[in-house]
């Protein structure tokens, strides 16, 4: 004789075992595995859209371009749309030019242990085991983690950061940080290529004829 309350009670065990099946290794886990990786990657392009919202002007954007990464700390960020940017470290300056504004600011690579924007994560600065507490995150999914990292020293931009990284490959899928005055700025990757030989000259910048030149480390003193 079969018993009717079998069903539901197997049917509950099932489910339990398969949510054990495909519970998260431990976040520390994942992060070790992810800066493994990324300790292999020598140099990457993606494209990208950058969004910005909230802050203490409560403002909204969207941008998109093209990056270009190659260790260590050298860097490419071409904007697009809606306005071009371009943002060139070289591994020892950064160069941050607006055409439309006619001026380039110059600012030092921080040191090696250092990772005072979220970006420079992804060109080899900062060690996200040694320099983070690690924790998951809302906003994974099936094919995705989605680590929270805050930083055990007190960074100048921003408060904490979200990786998202594919659950295979590790690839690193959206960056987000949020600044100390209540905004969060997100990038999304796509076209990810890894290892292709970017070549150095594409970290050369040449100060534009007639534009301004400000040093923002003489700027900060």
């Amino acid at each position: 004789m079969v018993r009717y309350w079998t069903i539901p009670v197997v049917a509950m065990l099932m489910s339990a075992v398969g949510a054990a099946q495909t519970a998260p290794p431990p976040a520390i886990d994942t992060a070790r595995a992810l800066q493994e990786k990324y300790d292999r990657v020598r140099d990457f392009t993606a494209s990208f859209t950058h969004a910005y919202q909230g802050g203490v002007l409560k403002k909204s954007l969207s941008e998109s371009g093209t990056v270009e990464v190659k260790k260590p700390g050298r860097m490419r960020w071409d904007y697009s749309q809606p306005e071009k940017k371009l943002f060139v470290s070289d591994g020892h300056k950064i160069y941050s030019y607006v055409p439309a504004d006619k001026q380039v600011i110059v600012s030092s690579v921080p040191p090696e242990d250092q990772a005072t924007t979220g970006v420079l994560f992804l060109a080899g600065k900062g060690n996200v085991t040694r320099d983070f507490t690690v924790s998951y995150a809302p906003g994974g999914s099936d094919d995705t983690w989605a680590l929270r990292l805050d930083p055990k020293s007190r960074q100048r931009d921003y408060d904490w950061l979200i990786l998202v990284v594919d659950r295979r490959s590790l690839q690193i899928r959206e960056l987000s940080a949020a600044d100390q005055q209540g905004g969060t700025s997100t990038f999304r990757f796509s076209n990810f290529r890894e290892n292709t030989g970017v070549s150095d000259a594409r970290f050369t910048f040449k100060i534009p004829r007639g534009v301004d030149v400000i040093d923002a480390d003489s700027a900060g003193r």
